[in-house]
C-alpha cells in the first residue's frame, strides 16, 4: 500500500490499495466530417409509385439505422488495419403530388467508408465464458484449426446526419453512385421498411447529399494496475414511495417561464467583441445603433 496526500487520499480517509482492472485501451482514433454527395435512395415498391408521380421531392429526416464494420490487416505495416464501414441511412422524403398534395415515404441510403487505424498486435487466442451456454459438456461452436492474430475492436460514433440536398432524376439519366443493389440489402434492413426493394423499375430516382460527423476509435482489452480507495458501493438507500402520481405532480412547481414570451431585447455585451472589431452573431444587428466594438 502507498500513502497519498492529494485530494483522493483525503477523500478516502485511508491508504490506497492496488487494484488490477481490465479496460479497453484506445490505440488510435480519428474524426471526420464527410459530405456524401449524390447517394442513391433505394425505394420499396409502394414508395417507388409515389416518387414516379411526384413533381418535387425534399428530405425531411435522416437517421442512421445500422453500421457494418470489417477489419483487415494492412500488408507490410504491422499493427495497422484497414477499417471498412458501411452506413445504412433511413431517409424520410416528402413528395409533392398533383393538386398540392404531399405524401411521405421512406428509403434506404448505403455508403461505404474506408480508413486506416493503428491497433497494435496481439498474437494470442482469446476465449471467454458464455453465461447463456455454460456447462462441462456443452456443444462447441465455430471450431477452427488455423489461429489468426486477435483483431482489435473498432467503435464508431455518428452524429445525426444533415440533409444538404435532394435531387429527383429520371432513371434513364446516368447520375450519382450506389454501393449495392437491392438484392444485397440485408434481411434485417429489409424488414425495417416493410416492403420489397425494387431495382431498375420506375421512372424517377432520388439522390440525396448528406453531411455526416463521425468519430472512430480502435481499442484493445488491456490490463492495468490502479490505486483504489475502496469498493464502489452505493450509500443511499432506496425509498418505496407509495404516494400516488397526482400527489407527486402536485409537489411540482408550475413552469411559469414556459408560458411567458421573451419581450426584452437581448443585452448587448461589448466584451464578446474580438481584437479584429468583430462581434458575436447575436450582436451584429446592434452594432449600427450602438457604435463600433472597442
Amino acid at each position: 500500500m502507498v500513502e497519498r496526500n492529494g485530494p483522493l487520499g483525503g477523500l478516502c480517509g485511508k491508504p490506497e490499495q492496488l487494484c488490477c482492472v481490465s479496460v479497453n485501451k484506445i490505440f488510435d482514433s480519428a474524426r471526420d466530417k464527410d459530405c456524401l454527395e449524390d447517394v442513391r435512395v433505394h425505394l420499396c415498391d409502394h414508395a417507388q409509385e409515389v416518387i414516379d408521380r411526384a413533381s418535387a421531392v425534399r428530405t425531411i429526416d435522416v437517421e442512421v439505422i445500422n453500421c457494418n464494420i470489417s477489419i483487415n490487416p494492412v500488408p507490410f505495416n504491422r499493427g495497422y488495419y484497414q477499417v471498412t464501414i458501411r452506413y445504412f441511412f433511413c431517409v424520410t422524403l416528402e413528395a409533392c403530388l398533383c393538386n398540392g398534395r404531399t405524401q411521405e415515404v421512406q428509403g434506404l441510403c448505403v455508403f461505404d467508408k474506408k480508413i486506416i487505424l493503428f491497433g497494435s498486435e496481439k498474437n494470442v487466442a482469446v476465449f471467454k465464458s458464455d453465461p447463456n451456454n455454460d456447462g462441462f459438456c456443452r456443444r462447441p461452436t465455430d471450431l477452427e484449426c488455423d489461429r489468426d492474430a486477435t483483431l482489435p475492436t473498432v467503435v464508431v460514433e455518428v452524429a445525426a446526419p444533415i440533409a444538404l440536398d435532394t435531387k429527383l432524376i429520371e432513371r434513364c439519366r446516368p447520375f450519382g453512385h450506389c454501393c449495392i443493389n437491392s438484392e444485397a440489402i440485408p434481411e434485417g434492413i429489409r424488414n425495417r421498411f416493410g416492403g420489397n426493394f425494387v431495382d431498375g423499375i420506375g421512372q424517377n430516382t432520388v439522390y440525396v447529399t448528406l453531411g455526416v460527423f463521425s468519430v472512430y476509435r480502435m481499442e484493445r482489452e488491456f490490463q492495468l494496475v490502479l490505486p483504489a480507495c475502496n469498493f464502489c458501493l452505493p450509500e443511499r438507500e432506496s425509498r418505496n414511495d407509495t404516494t400516488d402520481a397526482c400527489s407527486i405532480f402536485g409537489k411540482m412547481n408550475f413552469p411559469i417561464s414556459e408560458f411567458i414570451p421573451i419581450a426584452e431585447e437581448p443585452r448587448f455585451d461589448r466584451d464578446r467583441c474580438d481584437k479584429n472589431d468583430r462581434c458575436d452573431k447575436n450582436d451584429r444587428n446592434d452594432r449600427d445603433n450602438r457604435g463600433p466594438c472597442k
